[in-house]
């Protein structure tokens, strides 16, 4: 009988290994010791299957020496050190393990919270360190009774959320991704305010890295919070902005923070370890034995039936070999995934109905654009928890209709694929897009204006009634805050109104919004990044 063989490149708890030696039709390697170089041209040439950590790069040299590979299996979330697309184009399925860690993630965050209300760690090094016995010294508070902000109600924030009431906190969450009924069938407040969340008594934040997430807390949010405030992070590094963080911790605006996760890390000099009111640990969100023993157990496991052929766990991406497609579909899946992640981003709301609609011949694809569309609108409230392969069964989870029809009348383009979104607050928007010359992406129409963008960078959305002067008011307020306008596409539609989509070099600051909107002409301003 021929095996199928697996090799593990990175160490993984032997509870893993000890699944893959067990298997009668699993020739197991581990290599985790092997030199880099010896690893991948020699040993990973005819494997069927690795499974990785951080250790060991997925790159194009990886890639181009595994002749025989078909699955790769990331034990962890992250998946930064794997080329996905390259994968994707060699045909070969990259799975991630995402909940093996959420207990340990939880319990993390309660420490934290825990810790900075008592400020163990300093009583501990006081009386264990210094030989001090002071107890007056250490007067903390109790999470009984206090509010506690939960943004984000993921995995591992809802689970958390879960535990403060058991503290008898008051707990309020904030998500706009989420049925409400989520939380509330859990005795949990839910709000669509984030003001809500900044009066709380103590905050944490589960959410992904996003361009949405990154500095979500800022200097502005920190001086609506309550004076002595709590913040957690045990998520993701660069959700609060660090420099604003060390300023209202020096300030005594924050009272505590408890921190697992940095911008850059290792993070052995960073300001923040110089205060006295901060709890930190290195990234240790995953650093249980239970943890570390589930993520090698599902690792092997998803490798093992991925060599088999059985199935595909959390796989992250479609396998796309690209003697298989027709020449002209490959860019339509990638525009409708990027239309989808554009609606999502300009929208910001929870999604009641996911609609393509195609024409042309791009029409025997639809089942597969509607998986990339619903891959996209979903990746910007869930990141990397979203894939291919669970795409669909998450929307269904959470209320979300998908469809797909053939267009009912001709566009006047070879192939158009039209996104339609509709949100749980009943707003709608719908983009349609091309592929001209069979590679150049074309959004050719938003809501009944029509335009030529191409669906790439950092963009405004600046909807207008149609007057004089609007466009050089726009760009006015634009260059006051010194940023580039590197193209500016503009569309009118049948009922008098106008849309400018404005694309920029550097990043989109909320004064700037806010002063776009102010303008008496506006009727929305909405940002997307591509």
């Amino acid at each position: 009988m021929t095996k199928h063989k697996i090799v593990v490149c990175d160490h993984i708890h032997q509870s893993g290994l000890d699944i893959l030696e067990s298997a009668h039709d699993i020739e197991y390697i581990n290599a985790a010791d092997e030199p880099k170089d010896r690893l991948v041209e020699e040993v990973i040439v005819d494997a069927d299957v690795i499974i990785t950590r951080s250790s060991t790069d997925v790159d194009s040299y990886l890639l181009e020496h595994a002749k025989n590979l078909k699955a790769i299996v990331r034990a962890g979330v992250g998946v930064d050190n794997v080329d996905i697309d390259g994968c994707s184009k060699k045909g070969i399925v990259v799975m991630n393990v995402p909940t093996a860690n959420t207990i340990a993630a939880v319990e993390l965050t309660m420490t934290h919270m825990l810790s900075c209300v008592r400020q163990f760690p300093y009583a501990h090094n006081n009386l264990k360190l210094d030989r001090i016995w002071r107890r007056q010294d250490w007067y903390g508070t109790e999470l009984k009774g206090k509010r506690l902000g939960v943004i984000g109600f993921g995995n591992i924030g809802s689970r958390v959320a879960v535990r403060a009431k058991a503290f008898e906190m008051d707990v309020v969450t904030y998500d706009p991704y989420i049925d409400p009924s989520k939380a509330t069938s859990l005795d949990i407040e839910y709000t669509q305010n984030f003001e809500d969340i900044l009066a709380c008594d103590i905050i944490t934040i589960h959410t992904p890295k996003t361009e949405e997430t990154i500095d979500m807390i800022g200097k502005e949010e920190i001086a609506k919070m309550k004076d002595g405030v709590i913040l957690i992070n045990c998520a993701r590094g660069g959700l609060y902005n660090e420099e604003a963080l060390v300023e209202g911790l020096k300030s005594g605006k924050i009272a505590m923070a408890g921190i697992d996760v940095f911008n850059k890390e290792p993070a052995t000099d960073h300001p923040l370890l110089d205060l006295d009111n901060v709890t930190v640990t290195p990234h240790l969100g995953a650093n249980t034995r239970e943890s570390q023993r589930n993520i090698a157990i599902q690792a092997a496991e998803n490798a093992i039936a991925a060599a088999r052929g059985i199935s595909y766990p959390n796989a992250l991406n479609l396998p796309i070999k690209e003697n298989e497609l027709p020449e002209f579909a490959r860019p339509y899946l990638e525009l409708v995934q990027k239309i989808g992640n554009m609606a999502a981003q300009v929208t910001k709301s929870g999604i009641q109905a996911i609609q393509v609609i195609t024409d042309g011949p791009i029409d025997e694809l639809r089942d597969s654009l509607t998986t990339f569309a619903t891959v996209g609108v979903l990746k910007e409230s869930l990141a990397d928890q979203i894939n291919y392969v669970n795409a669909e069964y998450i929307a269904k989870e959470r209320g979300i209709t998908i469809e797909s029809e053939k267009s009912k009348s001709k566009s006047g383009f070879e192939n158009l694929v039209t996104l339609k979104l509709t949100t749980k607050s009943g707003s709608v928007i719908k983009i349609s897009a091309t592929v001209l010359e069979n590679t150049i992406q074309r959004v050719v129409e938003i809501d009944g204006h029509t335009l030529d963008l191409e669906p790439k960078g950092r963009l405004i959305l600046f909807k207008n009634s149609d007057e004089p002067g609007v466009i050089g008011s726009v760009g006015t307020i634009i260059a006051k805050y010194n940023i580039n306008i590197s193209d500016f596409r503009l569309g009118r539609n049948e009922k008098g109104e106008a849309l400018a989509v404005i694309k920029v070099d550097q990043p989109i600051s909320k004064d700037l919004l806010k002063e776009l909107s102010e303008l008496p002409a506006c009727l929305s301003v909405r940002t997307a990044t591509l």
